[in-house]
C-alpha cells in the first residue's frame, strides 16, 4: 500500500493536492480502522447512498474528525477501497495451494469462500473503479495488484515447483473466475474457468512428469 500511495501521488499532480488535503499527522491505526469501518458501511449502502454524516455515526466520531483525517469523502473512497481491497487479496493468498496436490482443495474452496466473505466488498469495488470520477485511481490500483501478485506467484513458486510468471497467469484466471462466481453466482461460467485451469495445469505436470492432480 506505501508504494502504491506513492506512486498515486508523485505521477499525478492533481492527485497529490488532493492527497495534500489528508493529515499527515494523523494515527496510522486509527485511520485504518477508520477506513475499514467506511468501507463497510460502503458496501452496504452503496457509493451515492453513503453520507459522510452515516459514515461519522458508524466511526463513533464526529464529521469533522473524518474530514480531519481523511480531507473529503472522495478522499475516504479512493482510501478505503485501495486499502481493504488489498486485504482481500491477503486473505485470498492466506489460503494458497501448499503443494502442488493441495491445488485441487483451492480450486473447489475459493470461489464460495471468495463469494461468502467478499462478494459485496467486489461488488463496490467495482461501483468506485467502474465510475468515471474514480477510473485513474482504479488504474493506479491494478498497477499495484500486478506488483502484489508478482509476489505471490515468486512466494508460491517454490512451493508448487512451477514457474512464476505460469503461476501469475493462473491466479488472474482463477481470481476472475472467483470474483465473476461472487457477483452473480454463476456456476457455468465458474465450472468452465475451474476446468480450464485443471486442464491447463494437467498438461503442465504432464510435460514436466510432475505430481498429477484430480
Amino acid at each position: 500500500m506505501v508504494s502504491w500511495k506513492k506512486s498515486w501521488n508523485e505521477t499525478r499532480p492533481h492527485r497529490a493536492r488532493e492527497a495534500s488535503n489528508i493529515n499527515q499527522n494523523r494515527n496510522p491505526q486509527r485511520a485504518r480502522e477508520f477506513l475499514e469501518i467506511c468501507f463497510d458501511v460502503f458496501c452496504q449502502h452503496g457509493l451515492e447512498n453513503t453520507s459522510l454524516k452515516m459514515l461519522s455515526e458508524a466511526c463513533g466520531v464526529s464529521n469533522a474528525a473524518l474530514v480531519y483525517y481523511f480531507g473529503t469523502k472522495d478522499a475516504i473512497v479512493i482510501e478505503a477501497t485501495a486499502h481493504c481491497m488489498a486485504k482481500v487479496e491477503d486473505d485470498f493468498m492466506a489460503h494458497a495451494p501448499k503443494s502442488v496436490p493441495d491445488i485441487e482443495r483451492f480450486l473447489r474452496e475459493m470461489p464460495y469462500l471468495t463469494a461468502r466473505m467478499h462478494g459485496a466488498k467486489y461488488r463496490f469495488m467495482y461501483q468506485v473503479y467502474a465510475s468515471p470520477k474514480f477510473r485513474e485511481h482504479g488504474i493506479e490500483f491494478f498497477k499495484g495488484v500486478n506488483q502484489r501478485y508478482r509476489k505471490y506467484a515468486e512466494m508460491l513458486s517454490g512451493k508448487l515447483g512451477m514457474p512464476v510468471d505460469y503461476i501469475q497467469g493462473m491466479t488472474y484466471t482463477l481470481v476472475r473466475a472467483c470474483v465473476h462466481y461472487a457477483l452473480f453466482e454463476d456456476e457455468e461460467y465458474l465450472n468452465l474457468q475451474l476446468n480450464a485451469i485443471r486442464v491447463s495445469l494437467r498438461a503442465y505436470l504432464g510435460a514436466q512428469g510432475g505430481t498429477k492432480i484430480q
